[in-house]
């Protein structure tokens, strides 16, 4: 009896995709990580935010990007306000309204193209808009103060770690 499992190429280009030489885990990064990720939540908690969890989503995304910097980390922060308080003034007049939502995408996306804003401060309004306008456990201006709340800690938390601690990606153990 052989082995059940046999190295096709189909199968050898998918393993490609998911294993790598260049940037592996390592159980450093796996430590580093999951400190960070409690301490983050432990110390929104403490804040008495109510959703927490988005600290550490976002010290999450922080870390685990290493070409986040002081000038991304800006990115995150002004696309959460943008989008927080888009979201907030939409939802207040019309909340859950798909058809607002979208054309509050397109304007926030027209008005940072304009201003040549990066991407990823677009995808961070985008992100807080849909999570600010598309629920309705809260008003929209008190889910939109959480999010920005939650996020702001969890960005000033995985740049401050960042620096404090920062990866050593020739660490491969």
């Amino acid at each position: 009896m052989g082995s059940c499992w046999v190295m096709t190429p189909r199968s050898a280009r998918f393993r490609n995709l998911i294993v790598t030489s260049k940037n592996p885990l390592s159980a450093r990064h796996a430590i580093r990580t999951a400190v960070i990720a409690v301490g983050s939540f432990l110390i929104a908690e403490s804040l008495r935010l109510p959703e927490a969890y988005w600290a550490a989503i976002t010290t999450l995304i922080i870390v685990q990007s290493p070409e986040v910097a002081l000038p991304t980390g800006a990115q995150y922060f002004a696309g959460t306000a943008v989008g927080g308080a888009v979201g907030g003034l939409a939802g207040t007049y019309f909340p859950g309204n798909f058809f607002v939502f979208g054309l509050c995408i397109l304007v926030i996306g027209i008005c940072f193209a304009h201003l040549r804003v990066e991407r990823s401060a677009y995808r961070y309004a985008c992100i807080t808009l849909a999570i600010v306008i598309l629920p309705r456990l809260h008003s929209e201006w008190i889910t939109a103060l959480h999010r920005f709340l939650e996020v702001s800690v969890g960005i000033a938390i995985g740049l401050a770690i960042n620096a404090i601690w920062p990866e050593r990606f020739a660490d491969r153990s």
